[in-house]
């Protein structure tokens, strides 16, 4: 499985999430995004609306009746009502629970830099985990830095 650690630093989660939702729904696989927080589920959900004027990326946050037909699901905890192989870890904490799917994004600021050093560094023996480590550049531009 892979996990690629995003650090945010130009470049907000706001602009940085829907950039990758896009592309893993594109692919044909569904992803499911983790925030502990209601009011940030609240506003990623509000964000998803509308990102993009001109176009549409089909999601809900966990709870209701269609969960199970969601291309991208919202929620509180690592468990993808959706079927979802890849997750998006949104605010700052890592979880282990992330290393079932088959493909993990961490997102984290300057706030929570110790935490992802941490997860980075309990990785690191861990079988069959691939980390990838993106960083922005001065331009916003994403870089593999490890």
């Amino acid at each position: 499985m892979q996990v690629d650690f995003y650090h945010l630093t130009t470049t907000p989660l706001d602009r940085a999430l829907p950039q990758i939702a896009e592309k893993v729904v594109a692919s044909g696989a569904r992803l499911l995004i983790v925030a502990e927080d209601p009011e940030q589920r609240a506003q990623l959900d509000r964000l998803l609306w509308v990102y993009d004027p001109e176009g549409f990326l089909p999601h809900a946050q966990a709870g209701g009746d269609g969960d199970a037909l969601q291309p991208v699901l919202i929620a509180g905890s690592v468990d993808a009502a959706n079927g979802a192989r890849h997750v998006a870890i949104v605010d700052g904490r890592w979880r282990d629970e992330a290393l079932t799917f088959d493909r993990a994004f961490h997102f984290f600021g300057e706030d929570h830099i110790q935490a992802a050093r941490a997860a980075w560094r309990g990785l690191g023996d861990a079988a069959d985990v691939e980390r990838r480590y993106w960083k922005q550049s001065d331009t916003g531009r994403w870089e593999r830095a490890a």
